[in-house]
């Protein structure tokens, strides 16, 4: 009576496997793709205050499908202090900005990633097959990837906006061209 069988042993292996990726799994962390950052010094500026004129600037860009929100993430370790972010979301696509003051200066940053939900988190893990498997279920095309690229140009545009008239109203020097160009990182690769 007390034998368990490879096959029940494996079932059980998969079903741990599972709920210690759920349970490990950071609800609400995208996939990045593309980041900014830039220090400015000398600027001294408000969190909060950037956040709402950031706010109001995509708003008024009307963006299709898109909701703002405020979220906070850990700093470092589960006892860490959280940072708030300035969530922009639209579909499956997350963008968060940061802004905090930073020594003499004022930093921001953005993320921007890709929401796949748990499931197809679990597919992607899942040795050869997986990001096969979540390319099929979810592939790739010119249309995702366009609103994507259209998603973040809005964004990052409305926080050079927002930079430019906070850096204009200091009397500080305006970001050059190569400092407003964001990073993509393996930009559609999963």
């Amino acid at each position: 009576m007390g034998y368990v069988g490879s096959a029940e042993l494996l079932i059980i292996v998969i079903i741990g496997l599972v709920i210690f990726l759920i349970a490990k799994s950071p609800k609400d962390s995208p996939i990045i793709f593309s980041h900014w950052h830039q220090l400015i010094d000398n600027l001294q500026a408000s969190s909060q205050q950037f956040y709402a004129s950031v706010e109001q600037n995509i708003k008024e860009r009307q963006l299709p499908d898109t909701s703002i929100s405020r979220v906070t993430h850990k700093e470092g370790g589960m006892l860490s202090p959280k940072r708030e972010y300035l969530r922009v979301t639209r579909r499956e696509h997350v963008f968060d900005i940061c802004a905090a003051p930073f020594a003499k200066g004022f930093f921001i940053s953005w993320w921007l990633g890709e929401k796949v939900g748990v499931f197809l988190d679990m597919m992607r893990i899942i040795p050869f097959f997986g990001p096969g498997l979540v390319r099929f279920i979810r592939p790739e095309t010119y249309y995702r990837r366009d609103t994507a690229l259209m998603f973040q140009e809005s964004v990052h545009a409305s926080v050079l906006e927002v930079l430019d008239h906070t850096t204009k109203t200091q009397g500080l020097r305006s970001l050059s061209e190569s400092e407003r160009k964001p990073i993509l990182k393996d930009f559609f690769k999963r």
